[in-house]
């Protein structure tokens, strides 16, 4: 998957297979993560939320099932 940089305090970049509806998420901390069974209309918002951050907590993490890469 190809990351894209995204401007965020908590998140470096992020990636979306969408074939197998799999975000990977680079988080500034240096953490990488899958998150599975996501629609492509949440990655697209998550691209255009104005906070990445809040985005995440609120739509993403603990929404979807998820394993942590690296």
């Amino acid at each position: 998957m190809k990351h894209i940089a995204v401007e965020s305090s908590m998140i470096t970049s992020v990636a979306y297979d969408a074939k197998k509806e799999i975000l990977e998420v680079k988080f500034k901390q240096g953490q990488v993560y899958q998150y599975f069974e996501v629609p492509s209309k949440v990655f697209e918002e998550l691209l255009e939320a104005e906070s990445k951050g809040r985005y995440m907590r609120s739509h993403v993490i603990d929404c979807y099932p998820y394993v942590r890469v690296r």
